[in-house]
This record gives C-alpha cells, sequence and structure tokens, in this order.
C-alpha cells in the first residue's frame, strides 16, 4: 500500500513508484531544497512542486510526459513562422532572468509554484553547472526561455515562457536542436497539459520512464557543451 512520506532534512527519498495515485504523483513532504536534495531528486525521478506557504511537496507521476529529441521537433508552419523571425537564440547567457519570467503571473493560474525559495535554489543549482536555459532574443530583449536540469542524457523541463507569440516554442525548437546534437535521448516534461501536448508530448508509464532515466542518467555528457554560447540556428 502507498502510503505520503514525512522527510527529515538528510533522510533518502522513499521508491518513486510507492508516490499516491490521489494526487497523483505526491511521495513525500518536507526535506530541504539544497542542491545535493535537488539533484539526488532528479537522479531519481522526483521533482519538487508547491505553491508559497505550502511545505516541500516532492513528485513522480504516473505517466510521466515525454518528449524524443528530435532535429525538426514543431509543426510546419511553425518552422515557417521562426524562418521570418530575426530572433538570436542563446544558452546560459540569462538563467536568472528566464526562471523570474518562468515566474511571471499567467491568465491560467492565480501566483506561481516558482517562489522565490525555488529560484534561489535553482540558481544555486545553475552555479554549479547542473541547471540550464535556453534564451530568445528580440534583438536585445529576452522574449522567450525555458530552463531545466541535466541527468545524465536526460534533459529534466521545468518551466518555459514567452513575451512575443511562439517564442516558447521556439525556445523548445533551438533546446530540441541542442540535445539531438550531443546525443541526448530523453527530455522529461513531468506532466502533461495542452501546450505539451501540442509541441508533441507523450504519455508513457512511470515504470517505463524510471527504466530509461536508470539506464541514461549514468551516461557522461562533456560539461563544455553548456557553457554560454549563441546557437546558430537553420530552419
Amino acid at each position: 500500500m502507498n502510503a505520503l512520506s514525512y522527510l527529515n532534512p538528510f533522510d533518502d527519498f522513499p521508491d518513486p513508484n510507492l508516490a499516491l495515485s490521489e494526487p497523483n504523483g505526491l511521495l513525500a513532504v518536507g526535506g530541504q531544497l539544497t542542491p545535493e536534495r535537488l539533484e539526488q531528486a532528479y537522479f531519481n525521478g522526483i521533482f519538487p512542486w508547491f505553491n508559497v506557504n505550502d511545505p516541500i511537496l516532492w513528485w513522480s507521476p504516473d505517466p510521466r510526459a515525454v518528449f524524443t529529441p528530435k532535429p525538426n521537433a514543431g509543426s510546419k508552419s511553425l518552422i515557417k513562422y521562426l524562418k521570418k523571425q530575426p530572433w538570436r537564440y542563446t544558452i546560459n547567457h540569462a538563467f536568472e532572468q528566464v526562471i523570474e519570467a518562468c515566474a511571471g503571473p499567467r491568465q491560467t493560474q492565480d501566483g506561481t509554484w516558482i517562489t522565490k525559495e525555488i529560484q534561489l535554489a535553482y540558481i544555486k543549482l545553475h552555479q554549479l553547472g547542473h541547471a540550464h536555459s535556453v534564451e530568445v532574443w528580440s534583438k536585445d530583449e529576452l522574449i522567450g526561455g525555458l530552463y531545466g536540469i541535466n541527468v545524465g542524457k536526460v534533459f529534466c523541463g521545468e518551466s518555459m515562457f514567452h513575451h512575443q507569440t511562439n517564442a516558447s516554442k521556439a525556445a523548445f525548437f533551438a533546446l530540441n536542436r541542442f540535445l539531438v546534437e550531443h546525443d541526448f535521448k530523453l527530455i522529461d516534461a513531468q506532466i502533461m497539459n495542452p501546450h505539451l501536448q501540442s509541441l508533441g508530448a507523450v504519455d508513457i508509464p512511470r515504470v517505463e520512464f524510471l527504466a530509461q532515466l536508470h539506464e541514461l542518467r549514468h551516461q557522461t555528457t562533456d560539461t563544455s557543451i553548456w557553457q554560454a554560447k549563441e546557437l546558430a540556428l537553420e530552419f
């Protein structure tokens, strides 16, 4: 029988397969948001998700939304649209700006789950070389982007934003190109929603996701690929 675990600061995470079915994927409460704790969570297919004034909640939902990196992710109409835009694409040029923008007000929700506590935790993870961002620029204005965590040959996506039409889709397109170039095998998108589905995400059983993660998390990636740089994209 599955049961919710309550974590002391240095407790190990329970088996993700023990997560509750209702609410879907809730695994544990408590612990702390140190870089070490976050690394352990993503290494085991677990992520934090909680609102302001809530305790830290840890999740491993079933099913799991994922993408397989593809060089031409996106519809023909999107690629046609992006060809016309004089946008620039970068990696790790503005991580703090990206996560702050992802935390901004959205029409679909009241407030945000990306609290100041979450932002500071992921900024620390970025400074250690484990969290990364993709940015979309119109001249010198940041108009779209996304961020996530690198675990072996898996990119664990966290959030994306846009200030101009299709700019978040453009960031995802750039991420796909980059991940294919460097032989990544999986993008974890956590929980399905209409936007992810429109980008091509599919649901797979948690047990299948964890099996893929366990195989891919030990495959090394040259950390130099994440050095801040501009991406040259051809459509």
